[in-house]
């Protein structure tokens, strides 16, 4: 068991959408003592009303997981302590943790999908360009 000043390293890394589509995130590292609230602030902009907002997880050594995913505006969604809400008004998905654990370590992403895209996903590549979501993965991930 760990002690309560324990610290937990987050990484986080923000992506950005195309056509006038945008993810902006908490930028990283962060840290955070064991125990303590995380919240990792996810905002967006986009063009057209309808859209999907989603967390995922990657663990050191690992793929992404999918952690949260949010199809309707103003409803918790939660899974395995975490929770976030699709805010509209506020165009924010901020993922929280009432109680952080040393096995949270991991990068933590928000992603957005615009449902007029039809099942296109476009993320910004850091290193610059525009590439779709399996591009990203196969380029960042060695998948």
């Amino acid at each position: 068991m760990h002690s309560a000043t324990h610290s937990v390293l987050l990484i986080i890394l923000i992506f950005r959408g195309t056509n006038g589509d945008s993810v902006n995130q908490t930028e990283g590292p962060v840290t955070v003592s064991e125990g303590a609230l995380m919240t990792l602030n996810c905002t967006y902009q986009v063009t057209y009303s309808d859209h999907y907002l989603f967390w995922y997880v990657q663990h050191l050594n690992k793929t992404p997981q999918l952690l949260l995913k949010s199809l309707t505006a103003d409803k918790k969604v939660e899974h395995e302590g975490f929770q976030a809400t699709l805010v509209k008004r506020d165009s924010s998905f901020h993922l929280q943790k009432q109680a952080v654990q040393a096995s949270d370590s991991a990068v933590y992403y928000c992603a957005l999908r615009d449902t007029m895209q039809m099942g296109l996903w476009l993320w910004a590549d850091p290193e610059g360009g525009v590439d779709s979501l399996s591009e990203v993965l196969s380029k960042h991930f060695q998948l």
